[in-house]
């Protein structure tokens, strides 16, 4: 009987030993485990929080920049035909370059397939020495307006062909493309919709 006491005892304490181990030990390292999984998706997401508040702070540094750019695509591409304002630009690009004469003819504006801008032929014509249509060209490229030359063409003309100190008139013609945001195609458009609601 006294022997098997030690065996009896040790046997008591490993199965104490187990049944502290899985009630006590296995739990906790369980949790270990689940807290050591959220403070590593805590970490991503602190990293990730972090990236995001370093391209905030970029774009923020980068605003006044991006503020200009839209302004100038702003008066480049503007969002009303508004043939006043352009023709103020081609006779001041005109007087600039001192041709002798210009027209401008505009034809009614184009909505574009994609539904984002619409576009506006015009015929241009100017007469004037070649040094004059040269620089006129040159004002028309840079005018604050985006404009795309699609055809040119000159020849002699002008009510002087020839002037008194022998240089020679030339006509030119231009068919140049005005861009507006505005896809309400038409004279005079505004903004907004083209549909017009039902009963108006």
């Amino acid at each position: 009987m006294n022997r098997r006491a030690p065996i009896i005892a040790g046997v008591a304490f490993a199965v104490v030993a187990v049944l502290a181990v899985v009630f006590l030990v296995l739990p906790k390292m369980r949790e270990v485990s689940s807290t050591q999984e959220q403070l590593a998706e805590a970490e991503n997401i602190q990293s990730g929080l972090r990236n995001q508040l370093a391209s905030l702070r970029e774009a923020e540094a980068q605003a006044p920049e991006v503020r200009r750019q839209i302004a100038q695509l702003a008066n480049q591409v503007p969002p009303t035909v508004d043939l006043p304002a352009l023709l103020r630009l081609l006779t001041q690009a005109a007087d600039g370059s001192a041709v002798d004469f210009l027209t401008v003819s505009p034809q009614n504006p184009i909505a574009d397939a994609s539904g984002q801008f619409s576009t506006v032929p015009a015929s241009i014509s100017v007469t004037g020495g070649y040094f004059a249509l040269d620089e006129f060209l040159f004002r028309l490229e840079t005018l604050p307006r985006a404009a795309k030359v699609l055809s040119i063409s000159v020849s002699p003309g002008g009510a002087t062909p020839i002037t008194p100190t022998g240089a020679v008139n030339l006509s030119m013609q231009l068919s140049v493309d005005f861009y507006t945001t505005d896809t309400s195609a038409g004279p005079g458009s505004q903004p907004g919709p083209t549909e017009t609601t039902a009963g108006a």
